[in-house]
């Protein structure tokens, strides 16, 4: 009778990367002189085993910003719940496999700077997806309703055209944009483990025209292993309502907001209005080379801060020991271990299980 045969199920659910063991014992076989089958021992119930994986991208940049990319696994402590977990894999190099998802907003409210955050996302698509198999890549644009413009691809000259016919208008649909980026595009082999799942909201945040709400998307995120980021397109001396939305979304998943027309555009002038204006800024007037510059400085910066983000994360993953929690969401908390003045940037939780 042969015994201890194994077979190894792996499915990615979420966060974690659930792995379904089954231990089976086909039957012995009992043989008489003849050479004939006499009879079968029952085939007794097979043995399921569950080992949970939790994944773990991790953003480090020290007191300028600047990301340290030369971490070891010994100079990490993950704890879950307040416990440390043993980490069972790291890895830091550079460019890893990535799927990303660029949200881009077309609602009215985008009209003032379409030309400027067109452009802007066109140079994401390319930097972020230079023509490697490993770099994949969709776009949902999200008016009054959320649509796929484009399905997940590896050429990026599918989005770039496809950007450059989109006009703006409409409400804004950013919750359903990010339930339809989960849900309703063709996934890459591997993914989320590898590729990693990533989306970019080109965008200020607000939502007015869904049919899912803030909660629920956010969740459906953080099951599905994917890191938000977003640049925004709030304007200098401007607020939106949904600016705190989108950092939460961000926060939340371990990503982060650029603010290129907003936060230190005009941090090297004095005398700005304490009422801005449409023109922002009468030392740097709309429709001037010096606030072209600005304006395309910013840009630069935020595409950049966002590329950086992605591709010089570090990922971990870990078995938990504490698999019985009843708890639904589990607090995550990364340290690094002897740079106290490093910032460390990650998802604040994860659920383990897809329900």
């Amino acid at each position: 009778m042969v015994r201890g045969v194994i077979i190894e199920v792996k499915e990615a659910t979420g966060i974690m990367l659930r792995r379904t063991i089954l231990s089976f014992f086909p039957a012995a076989v009992v043989v008489g002189q003849d050479g004939k089958v006499e009879s079968k021992e029952p085939l007794p119930a097979p043995i399921r085993v569950s080992v949970n994986e939790v994944i773990v991208p991790v953003t480090v940049t020290d007191d300028n910003g600047r990301f340290v990319t030369d971490l070891d696994k010994e100079h990490f402590r993950v704890f879950e719940d307040g416990k440390e977990q043993k980490i069972i894999f790291f890895n830091r190099e550079r460019n890893q496999p990535v799927v990303i998802g660029f949200l881009l907003d077309i609602s009215n409210a985008s009209r003032q700077h379409w030309k400027t955050f067109r452009e802007a996302a066109i140079d994401l698509v390319m930097t972020l997806m230079p023509g490697e198999k490993k770099y994949s890549g969709y776009l949902i644009s999200y008016g009054t309703e959320a649509e796929l413009q484009v399905n997940t691809t590896t050429d990026s000259n599918k989005l770039k055209e496809k950007i450059e016919k989109i006009k703006p208008g409409g409400g804004a649909a950013l919750f359903d944009a990010l339930y339809m980026a989960c849900t309703s595009r063709d996934l890459v082999k591997g993914e989320p483990i590898e590729p990693r799942r990533v989306i970019v909201i080109i965008g200020d945040g607000h939502d007015s025209a869904s049919k899912r709400g803030l909660q629920e998307v956010l969740e459906l995120a953080q099951r599905n292993l994917v890191t938000i980021y977003g640049v925004s397109t709030v304007a200098f001396g401007f607020v939106s309502d949904g600016e705190k939305q989108l950092m939460q979304l961000c926060d939340a998943t371990g990503g982060r907001v650029e603010a290129p027309l907003n936060k230190g555009l005009y941090k090297d002038i004095s005398g700005y209005l304490s009422t801005p204006s449409d023109e922002g800024n009468y030392a740097i007037k709309v429709g001037t080379g010096g606030y072209a510059s600005e304006i395309a400085k910013g840009i630069f910066r935020a595409i950049a801060n966002v590329a950086g983000e992605v591709t010089t994360q570090y990922v971990m993953r870990y078995v938990p020991e504490t698999n019985d929690s009843p708890k639904i969401y589990r607090k995550l908390k990364i340290e690094v271990v002897g740079y106290p003045n490093l910032r460390i940037r990650h998802r604040d939780g994860y659920y383990p299980y897809n329900p």
